[in-house]
C-alpha cells in the first residue's frame, strides 16, 4: 500500500529535499505541497493524503492551529500529522500534540529516520517515545492545569486496571515495561492501552500521555 504524504513548510527548498528523500521510497508518493496552515487544509481536503508532514512555524496559520483543523474534532479523513520542528524542545510541539499530532521530528532528523516515522505514523503509532512526551509535558508544565480541577468525567468510564496503565503510559513505560510492573502479558497491556485509548477518543499513546497530565491523573514531574 502507498503511503499518500502533504508537505507542509513555508521554505520551497525543505519542502524540494523532504520530496527527494520520500520519493525515492517505493511505498512513499508526495502527493502535494503547501506553504502554509491555509493550504495545508485546502489540500488536505482535495488530495486526502494518509501523512501530513507539518512545519510549526509559517505565515497565515501557523502549524498547530492547521493541525487541529484538520485533525480534531469531527474530522473524519484519515490524515495523520506529523510535525517537524527545529529544536527538540520547541514550547509549541505541546500545542501540537494537544491539537492531534501523532508526534514529532525534527528538521535535522537522518532520511531514514524521516522515512520511518512516515511509516509508523501511517500505520496508526506514535511517532514520540512517552518519555520525551513526558520530558516535554515536564519542561512546559506551566501550561498545564496545577491538579486542583476535578478530574474529568470520562475518566470514571475507565476501569481501575486501565487507570493503572494509563498512569504508566504517561510516565514513559513501553508495553513490556508496563506488563514486567503489573505482571501481566505484554498482549494483556496492548488490550489494556487499545480499551484506554478507545474510551477516552485517543489516537494514540502520545495523546494518552497528554491527557493524564492535563486530567491531572499525572503531576508534572512525575507525581500522581
Amino acid at each position: 500500500m502507498t503511503i499518500r504524504v502533504l508537505l507542509v513548510d513555508d521554505q520551497p527548498l525543505l519542502r524540494t529535499g523532504f520530496r527527494m528523500i520520500l520519493e525515492a521510497e517505493q511505498d512513499i508518493a508526495v502527493v502535494g505541497e503547501a506553504g502554509d496552515g491555509l493550504q495545508a487544509q485546502e489540500q488536505v481536503r482535495a488530495l486526502q493524503p494518509d501523512v501530513v508532514l507539518m512545519d510549526i512555524r509559517m505565515p497565515r496559520m501557523d502549524g498547530v492551529e492547521a493541525t487541529r483543523q484538520i485533525t480534531g474534532p469531527g474530522r473524519d479523513g484519515p490524515a495523520k500529522v506529523l510535525v517537524l520542528t527545529t529544536f527538540d524542545l520547541d514550547e509549541y510541539v505541546v500545542e501540537a500534540l494537544r491539537a492531534g499530532a501523532s508526534g514529532f521530528l525534527l528538521k535535522d532528523a537522518p532520511a531514514n529516520e524521516l522515512v520511518q516515522a512516515i511509516r509508523v505514523v501511517a500505520a496508526g503509532e506514535a511517532m514520540l517515545a512517552p518519555s520525551i512526551t513526558r520530558r516535554l509535558l515536564d519542561k512546559y508544565s506551566a501550561h498545564l492545569p496545577t491538579g486542583e480541577e476535578r478530574m474529568p468525567e470520562t475518566l470514571s468510564t475507565l476501569t481501575d486496571r486501565e487507570v493503572e496503565v494509563l498512569k504508566l503510559v504517561a510516565r514513559g513505560l513501553s508495553n513490556a515495561e508496563i506488563a514486567a510492573d503489573l505482571f501481566v502479558s505484554e498482549t494483556t497491556v496492548k488490550t489494556h492501552v487499545g480499551h484506554v485509548l478507545t474510551k477516552l477518543g485517543l489516537r494514540d499513546r502520545v495523546q494518552a500521555a497528554v491527557y493524564a497530565y492535563e486530567s491531572g491523573l499525572v503531576r508534572p514531574g512525575g507525581g500522581q
